[in-house]
């Protein structure tokens, strides 16, 4: 048996259409499709199904990510597959390197075996690409609300523009990583990550590897710029270049982070949004 949880709303809604091409490629083989937006939490039906039944997420970084809370401390034996139907595809872009994918599905048990943790709000987290707060976090945010009132796609790269221009507004923040504290006078942007990407495409953190085998995290800091230069480095973070202005972009690894923001400001985890957060913990052991 192998077992399908479908997020039929991902990718603007298209993600339905999953259904048809997975009955497709597993053609002859017997399939149970399961509504995720139906599940309260994933590991009540992967307790019971035998370790023989596969299982396949379809969906995007948000389906994973929620996926991966749901089972992480089941420590599963079963073959997991994800099946890219997403938007933003951070995951995908991160592993293309790391392993084969054939027919759009990835083998997921390597990357699941190792998750860092991160507390919000007094809540802990599983996640599986990485923790944007500042401008990224507005950006979420923001495409939440387009989204409610419009069907059309959400150009992030264009909310971002904007808010550099004013409707973001950064602010001081202390980031203390394995004990050591450094204050900024302006976020623009803080984010810890597991693998590279974040944002539907943005290099973040070119040098994180998902796999490493200390657990490290990296944690990025983009401050203390004016308007003008942000908007003159922003652009180069699709490819990674933005870590060559040592002046403005600061990186660390290690296994404790808290970044602390002077005011409340959105913030996401794997795309996920959170309103009105003041600091975020992140441990990986």
């Amino acid at each position: 048996m192998i077992y399908v949880f479908l997020n039929g709303l991902s990718n603007n809604g298209k993600g339905a259409e999953a259904k048809e091409q997975l009955e497709k490629l597993y053609e002859g083989q017997e399939l149970k499709f399961l509504d995720v937006k139906e599940i309260k939490n994933a590991a009540d039906i992967c307790k019971t199904i035998s370790s023989d039944d596969k299982i396949v997420i379809s969906g995007g970084d948000g389906t994973l990510s929620r996926f991966a809370n749901d089972i992480y401390e089941l420590h599963l034996k079963n073959e997991i597959y994800f099946y890219t139907c997403g938007t933003g595809n951070d995951f995908v872009n991160d592993v293309r390197d790391k392993c084969e994918i054939k027919n759009n599905l990835i083998p997921m048990n390597e990357f699941l075996k190792s998750l860092p943790e991160v507390t919000v709000n007094g809540k802990k987290h599983y996640f599986v690409n990485g923790i944007g707060y500042g401008i990224d976090g507005y950006c979420c945010e923001e495409g939440d609300r387009l989204r409610e009132i419009s069907d059309k796609p959400i150009n992030y790269a264009g909310i971002a523009i904007k808010g550099m221009l004013g409707k973001f507004k950064p602010c001081g923040g202390t980031v203390t990583v394995d004990g050591v504290s450094t204050r900024y006078k302006k976020i623009w942007l803080a984010p810890t990550m597991n693998g590279r990407y974040i944002g539907g495409g943005m290099k973040i953190t070119p040098d994180q590897d998902r796999l490493n085998a200390d657990h490290l995290v990296t944690n990025l800091v983009f401050h203390d710029s004016g308007m003008l230069k942000t908007l003159m480095v922003f652009p180069s973070i699709f490819k990674g270049e933005h870590v060559s202005h040592k002046d403005i972009i600061e990186i660390k690894t290690g296994h404790e982070v808290k970044v602390e923001f002077d005011k409340p400001c959105a913030l996401q985890i794997d795309g996920e949004t959170y309103k009105g957060v003041t600091s975020y913990s992140v441990s990986y052991q």
